[in-house]
């Protein structure tokens, strides 16, 4: 009677144990190796890495038993059964590989079950390849010591694989891998320990069976097999964690190269997050790994909320304070087999910035600062819904400076903007908190006072007075001298509605100008009057061209030097039954606010194509056209419509518009202008020089002409000033090689003026007066040439 393991030492030969245990040690950590590749992919290549694995553990958990016998020597004839042993082998790999495919299902259970079936297969591959093992006696087996090398495998397997396959680091792999070891070698020597050997003479070796020799070769190609695969799962392992470090170097360089903050989270823990989100912190991206992500985003719950759906939140920063941000969140499957959150962090001050600022421009003035007509209005709305529940009453003050105009001319824009703002940042000192001034365009302004019953009136006209009082108390320096006129209207008492009201402090404000300016004028029933008037002029205009009553006179346009007419500008006259001849200051400005300046430009533009179109000498006309019509979405429509009904060819006609028709919406104008050049029409910018923004109007838009404002031509041969701006315009006509018109030329000292300093062409009373274009049938049709007088009595 022999047993196996009290002959361990004595009966073994040590070199081959040692080979065993190598042997199994590279198979170990072959098969965990290959089994964490196996568990990364996907698709076919999962199984086919399984296989790989199953047969990489099955040939090592086979090697280690075989060399481990080999190495067993009792002094006794030893074989093995060649079926028996072809099936140890079948099971170790068949079953080794059943319990990895379990395992890489996913969940540590699933790996722990299979893990218990690998040390299954340890268990069937052991004892198979056991009862292949023939001597000359007996073999008899200790159950309890059998049971308990099949749990020893089966736990330290389970094990095994649940350590091996939830690690992340190489380290924690390697434990899996010496759990593995454990496992077989556990199992071999507790199953050895399990059975003792009965010699007994008449039982004899088959002569099928195995010898040693035999086996020592097969083991050995199963060891080689291993080393092969031991090397293949090497060079996969290292590709892999270069493969790994470069993607996480890639993502990471991605990551921060993002403008946004990126977080990535598990369970509420950032396991990654970006410079971006880091420097929103203020915190090292390093120090936030492990942290939870309501410590910067208090309130914040992963998964709350619709995925890519933006949220707005508060991000606590590391140092103290809170900064607003934008939050997007989606789940993330697939990022290290868990499920994780991806954040989307963005900072909004900047937006909340442009979000205040427009805010800002959109109720307030950009060059003063105080509201603007759109603020004004609304409270003047809740001011009044105010008044009528609390039985008071309030006065509104309308303001406008007398003769701005005149500093604009003289002294520049940018003497009139700084105008505005002083007289803006003197009268807002006059009020109080519950007064409101507001600018409600160009020089006009207003003032909101709401009182107590009885009192608004009183309050309002003191309030101007001290405003007169102090405009006039400050001393003229080197600037001009600020002023203004007020008209006062009080609500309920002169009107009911807040456009009535309105439009009584402007009559107001229409009489205090007419009666000498710089004075207060409270509104009464005679501006009513003025009112009334005013409507039944707009009601004639609506039908005056219906009944015929618009006429158009034509101005010459000629050359500076030798006084040839170039062209035409057509001017519009109004001729009322009743009142006479209309100047086009006071009918113009009524048609444009009523919107009668469309029908009155279409007639225009078709009389002066038709008339053009009659002359035999291919002259221009020039047209005027509002900010009204140009930014009409019809109006190319209509201008072609024109000269192809008259016949006119389109570089004849001549487009005249001013820059306040630019400012109320550049773009529209801007598409406008250019669909007029596609057509062929010429477009001049009129009155240059009295608009904010000439320069860069010029630049922008497809001018082909200047036309100088006469403001400036007046007396140019004795004032420096005008002089010198004529002279800018014509050089800067010259550089953008754009023709310069000079109007307003009255004088023969202004026309050599403006040949000395080279400009081409001009019109004004010296060169021919506005008239009927029979006037000038001799440049029209070549009839002859026509007497200096003619044109000058024209």
């Amino acid at each position: 009677m022999l047993t196996v393991i009290g002959c361990f030492v004595g009966e073994h030969n040590l070199w081959l144990v040692a080979l065993a245990a190598l042997v199994c040690t590279l198979a170990s950590a072959t098969a965990m190796a290959l089994l964490t590749h196996a568990g990364r992919a996907g698709g076919r290549s999962r199984y086919i890495w399984l296989a790989i694995a199953a047969a990489a553990g099955g040939s090592g958990i086979w090697a280690t038993h075989f060399l481990a016998m080999l190495a067993f020597a009792p002094g006794l004839p030893s074989g093995y059964g060649i079926g028996l042993t072809l099936l140890s082998y079948a099971d170790a790999v068949a079953i080794t590989g059943l319990g990895f495919a379990l395992s890489t299902t996913g969940g540590r259970a699933r790996a722990a079950i299979g893990g218990a079936v690998v040390g299954g297969g340890i268990a069937a591959m052991h004892y198979t390849g056991m009862a292949a093992y023939q001597v000359p006696g007996h073999l008899v087996w200790n159950p309890a010591v059998v049971a308990v090398s099949v749990g020893l495998g089966a736990a330290l397997g389970a094990a095994a694989l649940v350590v091996g396959l939830s690690a992340r680091t190489a380290r924690g792999r390697s434990l899996g891998a010496a759990l593995l070891i454990l496992a077989i070698c556990g199992h071999h020597f507790t199953g050895m320990a399990a059975v003792t050997l009965l010699p007994d003479p008449t039982v004899t070796i088959p002569e099928s069976a195995i010898r040693t020799e035999w086996l020592a070769a097969a083991v050995a190609l199963a060891s080689c097999l291993i080393l092969l695969m031991a090397g293949a799962a090497l060079v996969l392992d290292q590709r892999e964690r270069r493969r790994t470090a470069f993607e996480r170097e890639r993502l990471l360089s991605l990551a921060n190269a993002a403008v946004e903050g990126l977080v990535v989270c598990r369970a509420g823990q950032i396991v990654s997050a970006n410079d971006a989100f880091a420097r929103l912190a203020g915190a090292e991206a390093a120090d936030l790994i492990g942290t939870s992500l309501a410590v910067y985003l208090p309130g914040l719950v992963a998964g709350m909320g619709t995925p890519d759906q933006p949220l707005e939140a508060e991000l606590a920063q590391a140092g103290g304070g809170t900064i607003p941000v934008e939050v997007i969140m989606r789940p993330v499957a697939e990022y290290g087999r868990q499920p994780h959150h991806a954040v989307a962090v963005r900072d909004l001050r900047a937006r909340r910035r442009a979000e205040g600022e427009i805010h800002y421009l959109a109720h307030h003035d950009a060059l003063t600062g105080l509201a603007n007509r759109t603020s004004f209005h609304a409270r003047l709305e809740r001011e009044m819904r105010a008044a009528d529940g609390q039985g008071t009453r309030l006065a509104v003050l309308c303001l406008d400076l007398d003769r701005f105009k005149e500093v604009n001319d003289l002294f520049g824009h940018a003497a009139g903007d700084a105008m505005l703002r002083e007289f803006a940042l003197r009268v807002q000192g006059m009020l109080d908190g519950s007064q409101l001034m507001a600018r409600l365009g160009g020089d006009e302004f207003a003032i909101l006072t709401p009182q107590a019953a009885g009192s608004a009136e009183r309050t309002a006209e003191r309030l101007a007075e001290r405003i007169l009082a102090t405009l006039a108390a400050v001393p003229a320096a080197s600037g001009p001298v600020i002023a203004t006129s007020i008209g006062v209207a009080v609500y309920p008492d002169d009107a009911s509605d807040q456009r009535a009201l309105l439009s009584y402090a402007d009559a107001a404000l229409y009489r205090a100008k007419n009666e000498g300016r710089g004075i207060c004028r409270r509104y009464d029933a005679s501006m009513g009057a003025q009112i009334r008037d005013r409507r039944m002029l707009e009601h004639d205009l609506r039908h005056a061209v219906a009944r015929g009553e618009l006429e158009l006179v034509y101005q010459p346009q000629s050359q500076v030097g030798s006084g040839a007419v170039t062209g035409f500008e057509a001017l519009l006259r109004w001729r009322h039954p009743e009142r006479g001849s209309i100047s086009p200051a006071v009918f113009v400005p009524i048609a444009e606010e009523t919107g009668a300046i469309l029908e009155i430009g279409a007639w225009v533009l078709r009389e002066a194509c038709r008339v053009a179109a009659g002359w035999p000498q291919p002259l221009a006309i020039a047209v005027n056209v509002s900010a009204v019509q140009l930014h009409n979405p019809h109006f190319v429509q209509f201008v072609h419509g024109s000269l192809f009904e008259a016949g006119l060819k389109a570089e004849r006609l001549e487009i005249e518009i001013t820059e306040t028709a630019l400012i109320r919406d550049p773009g529209r104008a801007l598409l406008t202008l250019r669909q007029l050049k596609a057509l062929g029409v010429q477009i001049a910018m009129d009155d240059f020089g009295t608009g904010y923004s000439s320069l860069s109007n010029l630049r922008s838009f497809p001018f082909d002409r200047i036309k100088i404002d006469g403001s400036f031509i007046k007396a140019v041969h004795n004032n420096p000033q005008g002089a010198a701006i004529v002279r800018s315009v014509l050089g800067l006509g010259r550089g953008l090689g754009l023709a310069v018109v000079a109007e307003g030329v009255e004088t023969a000292e202004e026309l050599d003026f403006l040949a000395k300093e080279n400009c081409t062409l001009a019109q004004g009373y010296l060169l021919g007066r506005p008239g009927p274009i029979a006037l000038f049938a001799a440049h029209t049709h070549g009839t002859g040439p026509e007497r200096e007088g003619d044109v000058a009595a024209a």
